[in-house]
């Protein structure tokens, strides 16, 4: 786990997306500007104004931080900062974030300020750690990983977003119009811990976030900050299940309901259908949707994430 190297002033290198609104992407990349000029660090900034480009340049921008020993910036929401964060682990280059998004899961769990301008500040004063990331099929993920039910919810809220606009409600509405719709369930087997067991679900969930884990209810949420992933798979239920179900997420109890079995771990292989067959599946990434072939492997990634984050003063929650 051997530390990059890092300037006493590292020079930035930026990824800002800019999808869903150029003019503010342009006031985020104003402020990084004027902070990184009174600081005198160079910056090199890249506006980006469609998300598909967001991984092709994120890894050209992690080279860049790798050969200038600086860091590599992303500014957006979790899906953004999950593909400059597996630029930069796959670049060797240290990594930190201006978040922004609905949830931002990932900035709050790091003690990084949702106003960009102090978030700016926070960087520069900031320590550098390592962090644990997951991985699917060796893609990199920060919050979660899924397939099934929820990479659908993910898709509908997407079509409430350009309609409503960002916001909880919004994600919220997305959620029941999900539940309300068409399921289809999967025959699963899965290997963990020399186990191996079939079931039948509608979607598996895993987590690599104490925040959003504890938020919907998950008493083995501390776990993560001890090395380990948390899946959850939800066993086949009705409609007014599901509605229930989600009602106890946004309760903080999904911990007491019995469709919804939980498994720590560091290494998981899912088979859709089984071993034998080699279909791709629907697999969503924070927010971010691919297609992959099973069977799936969901395990901690050997290499760590190197983050320039905000000083802890009193300790602070790990992802």
């Amino acid at each position: 786990m051997a530390r990059p190297p890092l300037d006493t002033r590292p020079p930035w290198v930026v990824v800002i997306n800019a999808a869903s609104g150029r003019q503010e992407g342009e006031a985020i990349a104003g402020l990084i500007r004027d902070a990184l000029g009174k600081a005198g660090i160079q910056g090199s900034i890249r506006l980006v104004s469609h998300a598909e480009e967001i991984p092709g340049i994120a890894e050209q921008a992690a080279r860049q931080a790798r050969e200038r020993n600086g860091v590599l910036v992303g500014v957006g929401g979790d899906g953004t900062l999950s593909a400059v964060a597996a630029a930069a682990i796959r670049a060797g280059a240290v990594f930190s974030a201006v978040p922004g998004g609905t949830f931002n899961y990932f900035g709050r769990s790091h003690g990084f300020p949702e106003e960009p301008r102090v978030a700016i500040q926070a960087i520069l004063q900031g320590e550098l750690r390592p962090i644990q990331v997951g991985q699917v099929n060796g893609h990199i993920f920060l919050v979660n990983a899924s397939f099934g039910l929820y990479p659908q919810l993910l898709e509908d809220r997407e079509a409430f977003k350009r309609q409503w606009g960002r916001s909880r409600p919004a994600a919220w509405g997305a959620a029941l119009l999900t539940l309300f719709g068409q399921h289809r369930f999967h025959r699963l087997h899965l290997k963990a811990g020399g186990q191996e067991q079939s079931m039948l679900a509608s979607t598996v969930f895993v987590g690599n976030n104490r925040l959003q884990l504890e938020h919907v209810g998950v008493p083995e949420a501390p776990l993560v900050d001890d090395g380990l992933l948390l899946g959850m798979i939800l066993r086949p239920l009705g409609r007014l299940g599901l509605l229930r179900l989600a009602v106890q997420g946004a309760m903080g109890r999904l911990g007491d309901a019995d469709e919804v079995e939980r498994v720590a771990f560091r290494h998981l292989e899912v088979a859709p259908g089984g071993w034998w067959r080699r279909k791709t599946v629907k697999v969503a990434l924070d927010g971010e949707q691919f297609r992959m072939r099973s069977p799936l492997v969901f395990d901690v990634s050997p290499r760590p994430l190197w983050l320039l984050a905000p000083c802890r003063l009193t300790g602070g929650a790990q992802a």
